[in-house]
């Protein structure tokens, strides 16, 4: 996919049903299983700030938030969040957040997930590289697990 500073995008074709595709993205606990965040207990509400720590090995300590912007059954699930925030020493409250769009269509063999990221060019300007860099990272990994969470059910 093509890609500017300001904006990372992937898509994957997911051999799976998008009602099923919707479920995995939409549920908090669901999102939370196949992307490493711990969010049992927790939803997705547009407008609300839904947060759980992160559970990657040697990143537990770490809480992400997630300011839910749309919830839109059955092909839209948006949030904002600080790209990158790893530092614990860092107060990322006053900076920008970058806005996260799942976008599900059906498709021939499955379910169409397109991932945009935008936003990295308002990120501090010592910060925006790295965010941009491991978050295209990140995504191409993201992608390659939501497709194992989603075939395994």
């Amino acid at each position: 996919m093509s890609e500017s500073t300001d904006k990372i995008e992937r898509d994957v074709l997911l051999k799976a049903p998008l009602a099923r595709v919707w479920q995995a993205v939409s549920n908090a606990e669901e999102f939370g299983n196949w992307f490493g965040l711990d969010l049992n207990g927790k939803a997705f509400i547009a407008g609300q700030t839904t947060s759980g720590r992160i559970s990657f090995s040697g990143y537990e300590h770490l809480v992400c938030d997630m300011v839910v912007v749309a919830v839109d059954p059955p092909a839209r699930f948006a949030y904002r969040w600080h790209p990158y925030a790893l530092d614990e020493t860092v107060d990322y409250s006053q900076e920008p957040m970058t806005l996260v769009e799942i976008l599900l269509s059906e498709e021939a063999g499955g379910t169409r997930l397109r991932v945009v990221e935008s936003g990295f060019d308002q990120v501090p300007p010592e910060r925006r590289f790295e965010a941009f860099r491991q978050n295209t990272r990140g995504w191409e990994v993201q992608m390659e697990s939501i497709a194992e969470y989603v075939s395994k059910s």
